[in-house]
């Protein structure tokens, strides 16, 4: 089917276009981008131009919302569900914008402009969401889309739209649709004000040391780091240690100091939890409640039935049965490896029991005495550029894709690196962004942004995406080594950067990484499974002093170690999987004490004391301050897909061109146009097994 404006929406658009124009000469976020690809001109936005810019375009949007509902001609595909899935357009422009800068380096005034915002974005989504007139010309396109000859992905988009409209609450009246109006408005700004307080209280925290026989075997450039920190915290001598991973990691796996692993330790397991300023714990509950209250108006018996009713598990029930299936034997693995590490402790000299803060440390003398695995050696073969050339590699011998540097590109800090990314015969995919480092301004973590999404409504439009990670900076005398374990981090963003990159669609909303949060992780984790072949390994790791390819001796060495620890790794994960569910299946709308309920939780789970969950409730960003509430299983649901689907490559070779041309067509290709589960049975021939997955994590008769 054709697609056209009508009359009224035209002459509406222009109007707010003029209207636009007018209004604020020399504003960045409002002007056509004169740049390079059409990246945003990060160097001439500054935070002054954010308020601006929102109220401009949510504004504009009002409008475009008010055209298509006053256009008195009957309701149809064109003039209501791609004239609204065109709407938008500058707030989403301006929105991808802040968003990626205020996560990756923002300032006191970009909090204070988001906590300003945050009741003000919540309404104007909420005036779309539930505007009943707007909602009557959708719902008379939806009623009759078995009559109107639609292709599948305009039924898909049809189908998205209506259901995203019911899922806002749009049906629900009166007193209730205010009371929803109410929620939303209260868990936007919690939500900010939880991450802002993880932002700070992961910043405030410092441990200094003086004796440098508490370094233990700290690796020469996290020496170096420390040492810079203490400078820039204003010590005249000694080394500093930050929550940040590149700083805590590294101690608590070398420092022998056991009461200062003890110290950081629990600086890390106890932020949002100290009854300060920074405290999470109201922030969280209240949180829970508010999203069961909300569960509770749309006729949800709890907050994950909700969520989940929209994704490949569907109910919390089903999401249960999966954790447990991998609950029983990862525990049992735990126990042994934590006998292990008693052991190694009682050889160490040290009485008493192991506990979490030794964990990490004496994990790290287990797995050299069995594997021999010199940590400093190793990572001497994985300087940060040379991984992210790896994975260029790799999706270059996959997909036949390049990747060249725009050294003068706009970017939003130095520390980033832009390429253009081409199809093999040199035509323009789209650009990717990758920003490395570690620093104040960014929050913890690793994750993938769009900046623009993929789309073909109104001509071509190609992808601008970034990745963002959090690997050690790298020093005067130094590059950036990192570790086997952030080298795999680097692969999963890129993993859902091709995701992003290589959408072929018509719609935005469909586009990319819009695809069910339990589906989301399978391209990002299969992107994973390459890193540990030989043949990968051999082409991109090799040292950075001498260029000497990494030996074939430390490969087999990886290979032996790849399950060791898989244990500890797959519990503290699940039990923070147990968690997030936990609070999300609470029938009721009652605010708990999180200490109390999280430690209720964890018992009635079984984990041990030795362990905690990966993420503790008050700095659970993930699924208080992100997108992953009742979704946090995702990762590992996601496992299962992409354990079962490397097969097929194992199957054939690495590179099989077959096999990959299948997996960019059914899987990174087709976003959210068709539900997840049949992308990947058109792209395997078959439903996929848990035993690929059990029997990479070592779980399988242990």
């Amino acid at each position: 089917m054709k697609s056209k404006l009508s009359v009224p929406v035209f002459l509406a658009l222009v109007a707010v276009m003029v209207s636009v124009a007018a209004c604020s000469p020399g504003n960045p976020l409002l002007d056509e981008w004169d740049t390079p690809f059409g990246v945003p001109p990060f160097e001439a936005i500054e935070n002054e131009h954010y308020l601006e810019g929102f109220r401009t375009a949510m504004a504009e949007h009002d409008a475009e919302i008010d055209a298509i509902i006053n256009n008195h001609d009957p309701a149809t595909f064109e003039n209501t569900i791609e004239t609204l899935e065109r709407s938008g357009k500058l707030l989403g422009r301006i929105s991808r914008v802040f968003n990626a800068v205020n996560g990756a380096h923002t300032n006191d005034t970009l909090q204070e402009i988001a906590t300003e915002l945050a009741p003000e974005r919540s309404a104007h989504s909420d005036n779309i969401s539930l505007n009943a007139d707007l909602y009557a010309r959708v719902k008379a396109v939806y009623d009759q889309r078995e009559e109107l000859d639609l292709e599948p992905e305009q039924l898909k988009l049809l189908e998205e739209t209506h259901k995203g409209f019911v899922r806002s609450g749009v049906n629900l009246e009166g007193e209730a649709q205010t009371r929803l109006r109410e929620i939303n408005s209260e868990l936007a700004e919690l939500s900010l004000n939880f991450a802002q307080n993880l932002l700070a209280e992961t910043n405030d925290f410092e441990l200094h040391v003086n004796d440098s026989a508490d370094l233990g075997e700290l690796m020469p450039a996290q020496v170096q780091a420390a040492a810079a920190e203490a400078t820039h915290r204003g010590h005249d001598s000694g080394w500093s240690f930050t929550l940040q991973r590149p700083s805590i990691n590294p101690f608590l796996q070398y420092s022998p100091n056991r009461e200062l692993r003890r110290e950081l330790f629990m600086g890390y397991a106890m932020r949002g939890d100290n009854d300060n300023d920074q405290d999470n714990k109201n922030i969280l509950s209240r949180i829970a409640a508010l999203r069961a209250e909300r569960a509770a108006l749309m006729g949800y018996e709890t907050h994950a039935h909700f969520v989940l009713s929209d994704n490949m598990a569907e109910t919390p029930d089903r999401v249960y049965e999966f954790l447990d299936q991998i609950w029983a034997p990862a525990l049992r693995v735990a126990r042994s490896e934590r006998t292990a590490l008693q052991r190694m402790m009682r050889q160490d000299g040290v009485s008493g029991q192991l506990e979490g803060w030794d964990w990490r440390y004496y994990a790290e003398k287990v797995r050299k005495a069995q594997f021999d695995i010199d940590e400093v050696a190793l990572r001497s073969f994985f300087e940060v550029n040379a991984v992210r050339d790896g994975a260029f590699r790799i999706a270059n011998n996959l997909f036949g894709i390049t990747f060249t540097e725009l050294p003068d590109v706009p970017r939003w800090h130095p520390d980033q690196q832009v390429f253009e990314v081409k199809e093999a015969d040199g035509a323009h995919i789209g650009i990717l962004y990758m920003d490395f480092f570690a620093r104040p301004s960014k929050r913890g973590g690793a994750w993938m942004n769009d900046l623009r999404s993929q789309s073909r409504l109104d001509g071509d439009v190609t992808p601008i995406v970034t990745t963002n990670f959090n690997f050690p900076q790298p020093t005067e005398e130094l590059p950036s080594l990192i570790s086997f374990d952030n080298a795999s981090t680097l692969l999963h963003e890129f993993g859902h950067a091709l995701h992003g990159l290589l959408s072929d669609v018509t719609y935005e909303s469909l586009s990319g990484t819009s695809v069910p949060r339990d589906f989301v992780e399978f391209p990002s984790q299969m992107m994973e499974h390459w890193l540990g072949e030989p043949e990968v390994l051999r082409s991109f790791a090799k040292h950075y002093e001498t260029g000497d390819v990494i030996p074939d001796e430390l490969i087999q060495k990886l290979n032996d170690a790849a399950q060791f620890n898989q244990g500890f790794a797959t519990v503290e994960y699940l039990a923070a999987s147990y968690l997030d569910m936990a609070w999300h299946t609470l029938a009721e709308p009652e605010e708990h004490d999180a200490r109390t309920f999280e430690s209720a939780e964890m018992r009635r789970r079984g984990l041990i004391d030795e362990i905690i969950p990966r993420y503790r409730s008050t700095y659970f960003s993930h699924i208080f301050a992100g997108g992953y509430s009742s979704g946090y299983y995702s990762y590992i649901w996601a496992e299962v897909l992409d354990s079962d689907a490397y097969q097929a490559f194992k199957e054939t070779s690495l590179f099989d061109q077959d096999v990959a041309a299948r997996y960019r067509e059914h899987i990174l290709s087709k976003g959210g146009t068709r539900p997840g589960m049949e992308l990947y049975e058109a792209f395997r021939g078959r439903t996929p097994s848990i035993d690929a997955l059990l029997e990479n994590r070592g779980l399988v008769g242990r």
